[in-house]
């Protein structure tokens, strides 16, 4: 079986292919759109790159043509040699990832479904508005406190109207009025993106289910399908938690034992949704039994580590309906509660 391993670039990318053995059989230039059609020329073999945007796509491509696949995590490659003396190119980094190949079974990420891929497209480019939003609004809010004017509070979406009808009696200068227009379009698209996501979450039957949890909504379900991709994946709950880093770190050495916050890996987003939907519920929905637990670790821990905490269980919760095909049901939490 051959090793082909691909250093991938935005527009060509670097190919060593070596044999069994480990003797370089083939290296040369391809361009990246070229790729696919490349390895449809190619005995199946063991495909090797390193994760980027361009690898889960190819990976598709490999994967339909036969090859076994291997998309190597960013954060390992460094450990194998690529880079090593400070000497990094293309060549040798190809070279280096097909030689390591052949010398053992290198680990794979989980390559998403294409449907995993879409849905992370959907809410990444929605949450691009949402900041977007954000940056205006907050530009608007400066320029007003320049004229010694403040908004009330009230609702985002009549953001502009609000500083419309402040200053009814008097012309607002061009620039704010074009922030105002790119506000309003922003306003309608960003909308458009929240209908599209909700009527997502509506028709899959998986999202359904994880929204009967207190303060999960939409966005929290479609990311966290999204992000799973595969239920089956993950052993436990406690396994979810650590993929989200939402468990804590350790910074330990000989007698030195010392706990740290949690970790943050993986998907940054899904853990800011999982604690936001944490708060959502904690305002929503006081008297049931998850939430009056996390009152409890409030009162000895404080408010953020109780949050946090409460987004953990979260996530091992969506995971178990998931799992189970069930809903959620504060019974359970009460029963556990008073025993």
């Amino acid at each position: 079986m051959d090793h082909i391993a691909i250093d991938l670039g935005g527009r060509e990318s670097q190919v060593c292919v070596r044999s069994a053995d480990g003797q370089i059989k083939e290296e040369r230039r391809v361009k990246t759109e070229e790729l696919a059609a490349y390895l449809a020329k190619r005995p199946s073999g063991r495909v090797v790159m390193e994760t980027c945007a361009q690898s889960f796509g190819l990976a598709d491509a490999a994967l339909a043509q036969g090859h076994q696949v291997r998309v190597v995590a960013a954060t390992l490659v460094r450990s194998l040699g690529v880079g090593a003396r400070r000497t990094k190119t293309d060549r040798r980094d190809a070279q280096v990832l097909s030689e390591v190949s052949c010398r053992i079974d290198l680990p794979s990420v989980h390559i998403p479904s294409t449907t995993s891929r879409q849905r992370k497209s959907m809410c990444g480019m929605r949450d691009v508005l949402v900041r977007t939003r954000t940056s205006l609004i907050n530009s608007l809010r400066g320029w007003l406190r320049t004229q010694g004017q403040r908004l009330k509070i009230g609702s985002v979406k009549c953001f502009a109207e609000r500083v419309r009808a402040l200053y009814a009696d008097q012309e607002l200068p061009a620039y704010v009025e074009r922030q105002l227009e790119t506000l309003k379009l922003l306003m309608t698209q960003t909308e458009a993106a929240d209908r599209e996501l909700a009527e997502l979450a509506k028709s899959d039957p998986v999202c359904r289910r994880l929204m009967t949890v207190p303060g999960v909504g939409p966005v929290t379900a479609v990311r966290f399908v999204a992000a799973l991709d595969d239920v089956r994946r993950f052993a436990k709950a406690h396994a979810v938690e650590s993929y989200l880093g939402l468990v804590p770190g350790e910074d330990s050495s000989s007698e030195r034992k010392r706990r740290t916050s949690i970790t943050k890996a993986g998907p940054s987003a899904l853990r800011w949704t999982l604690v936001q939907a944490a708060w959502a519920a904690r305002r929503c929905r006081r008297t049931d039994p998850m939430l009056l637990w996390a009152r409890e670790v409030e009162k000895r821990r404080g408010r953020r580590v109780a949050i946090l905490a409460l987004a953990r269980k979260l996530a091992g919760i969506l995971f178990a309906l998931w799992r189970d095909g069930s809903v959620y049901a504060s019974e359970r939490g009460a029963s556990v509660m008073t025993a």
